[in-house]
């Protein structure tokens, strides 16, 4: 018998959602990567595989937030740099993480900076 560990599932469900969720250069995946001290994500174009627009929880305006507050604070962000970028609309990919909590928050976060989801 073989133990299968929290991030095995973890990616189990992100292998299954990747195969449904596909960015196109209209309308690009948000990826989010989860860690216990923050938030990475990033907007990308499958279809050329580029990173269009990214951010970190590691940046400045970022690091001395509290872990929902910072998760809201870089999604806004993101969304301003890809309106920037040219980008509306965008698929929300988050990464075989439950929709709860910070993932949540992130997502909020884009669609009150303006990107629609």
């Amino acid at each position: 018998m073989s133990l299968v560990t929290k991030e095995q599932r973890r990616l189990k469900r992100q292998r299954r959602v990747r195969a449904k969720v596909s960015g196109t250069a209209e309308r690009p995946r948000i990826s989010v990567r989860r860690t216990n001290r923050g938030i990475f994500a990033q907007v990308i174009d499958d279809t050329k595989g580029h990173t269009l627009v990214s951010v970190s929880w590691t940046e400045p305006a970022l690091r001395e937030l509290k872990a929902a507050d910072q998760a809201a604070a870089a999604g806004k962000a993101l969304a301003e740099r890809a309106k920037s970028a040219g980008i509306e609309v965008a698929v929300f990919d988050r990464g075989g993480y439950q929709y709860h909590g910070r993932v949540k928050a992130f997502a909020e976060g884009v669609r009150e900076g303006g990107l629609q989801l």
